[in-house]
């Protein structure tokens, strides 16, 4: 991971002062770099702060757009199936054993989106798993994707706000 931090770092730097925050918007696109990790690159390159987060926040926010809007494009298209209804042609397809939605991992994730909703998950979600994974999960589970996708980009931006914070006052006083 550290190398893919320093790789992303060097290729931001080796963009034109002018084009730096399109590097960081390309970096906040990773799933486990997000806007976090963005925000904190694009300072460390040297842009500045507000540009910096708000680069990030945009790239993470149009990562998050194409993922839950893919995995609402997919459910919509298996509930089709599921129902027999025309996007499958008017045929239904057969219900298959659910053994993957009894997974321990997805079990757990059910819970905690039920106990906490989409704002909570979307705030907590980047403790452990990439916005994107959550995102996904979210809408995957039957919530709206347009709740999804505000809190999400809401939730990445706070997260970026704090971190670029931290680095700008980190790197400041180091520098100077």
């Amino acid at each position: 991971m550290a190398d893919l931090l320093i790789s992303l770092q060097e290729f931001t730097t080796s963009l034109p002062p002018v084009l730096r925050w399109v590097g960081v918007m390309l970096a906040a696109a990773i799933p486990y770099v997000e806007a976090e990790g963005g925000a904190v690159l694009g300072i460390a390159a040297g842009l500045h702060p507000v540009v910096a987060i708000a680069a990030a926040i945009a790239g993470n926010g149009l990562a998050l757009a194409v993922v839950v809007n893919a995995t609402s494009a997919v459910r919509s298209g298996v509930t089709a199936r599921r129902n027999g209804s025309s996007a499958a042609g008017g045929v239904a397809v057969l219900e298959q054993d659910e053994a993957p939605a009894n997974d321990a991992k997805r079990a757990r994730m059910r819970r905690v989106f039920n106990r906490y909703g989409v704002p909570g998950v979307s705030f907590l979600g980047p403790l452990l798993l990439p916005s994107h994974v959550t995102a996904a999960a979210m809408v995957g589970f039957g919530a709206p994707k347009r709740a999804v996708l505000a809190w999400g980009v809401i939730a990445v931006g706070a997260w970026a706000v704090v971190l670029g914070t931290i680095a700008y006052l980190g790197i400041s006083a180091l520098v100077g």
